[in-house]
């Protein structure tokens, strides 16, 4: 699958060595990252990717929706862009595709420098019933064939009651018809909910090696004492930092986040 993507190129014009490649959450896309893409590519003075992942943003709509194809389909993009000693930064779904592919048989050698997981951890357990409530109440926004995003807000408000969450979930919203739709295939997202709380591998089956760095929120439950001993048996080189945040700690505390990022990969 080829996935949709921007590019933040480098000053010095390269797009394919030591970049910066970023994977959204569920119910995310690449837009979502465009203001911290271009403050990474001026920090970090090389080129930023932001996919989209698939059945999410403008990529293809296709099944299976789990971890390994997620990965297949990142690792696709590295060898159809040739890029070469990548840095991948990935958010909740986006950070469970990344480690997926960290932990690949197939990921050639050397091509992943560093590894940057915001706010989950590589473990298995079931997702947060907020997420199939968001699913459901974008499928009775459809249903509903409403034409304003307020009546939009209306129907999600019951399932959702911060502003700022429910205006990140209406961004998939597409204006353009005469009854709003969504842009992301809702019973593909509705029906794969139980894989994303999955992870393909056990503990102790597979590790990388690499330089990783944990981001938690500390207002989250997603990295916890329970599974942070299983993220240090998959990956032994990993640091954590906390941040005052909840579970979207890139776009709660953006310019701590950015610090992060930026000199964990300029030191390692």
């Amino acid at each position: 699958m080829d996935l949709r993507y921007d590019c933040i190129r480098a000053p010095d014009g390269n797009k394919t060595d030591r970049p910066l490649v970023i994977l959204h959450g569920l119910f995310g896309m690449k837009r979502n990252w465009l203001s911290l893409s271009k403050a990474f590519a001026k920090d970090l003075q090389r080129p930023v990717y932001s996919l989209d992942l698939r059945n999410h943003g403008s990529s293809p709509h296709a099944e299976p929706m789990n971890y390994q194809a997620m990965a297949n389909d990142v690792l696709h993009f590295f060898e159809n862009h040739s890029l070469t000693n990548v840095s991948l930064l990935g958010h909740s779904m986006g950070g469970k595709a990344a480690m997926t592919l960290a932990l690949s048989p197939v990921l050639p050698p050397g091509l992943l420098q560093h590894l940057i997981v915001a706010d989950i951890a590589p473990a298995r357990g079931k997702l947060s019933d907020a997420f199939s409530g968001y699913a459901k109440a974008m499928i009775e926004i459809e249903a509903a064939r409403v034409s304003t995003r307020q009546e939009a807000q209306h129907i999600l408000t019951p399932y959702e009651a911060d502003p700022m969450t429910r205006a990140f979930l209406l961004t998939n919203l597409d204006t353009s018809g005469p009854s709003l739709r969504f842009r992301i295939p809702l019973n593909i997202i509705s029906n794969s909910i139980h894989n994303l709380g999955d992870f393909p591998y056990n503990a102790g089956e597979r590790t990388w090696d690499g330089k990783t760095l944990f981001i938690k929120g500390l207002r989250s439950n997603y990295i916890n004492n329970k599974n942070l001993p299983i993220a240090k048996a998959f990956f032994p080189n990993m640091t954590m930092v906390t941040l005052d945040a909840g579970h979207w700690v890139h776009a709660e505390r953006p310019d701590e986040f950015r610090r992060y990022v930026v000199d964990f990969i300029k030191n390692n």
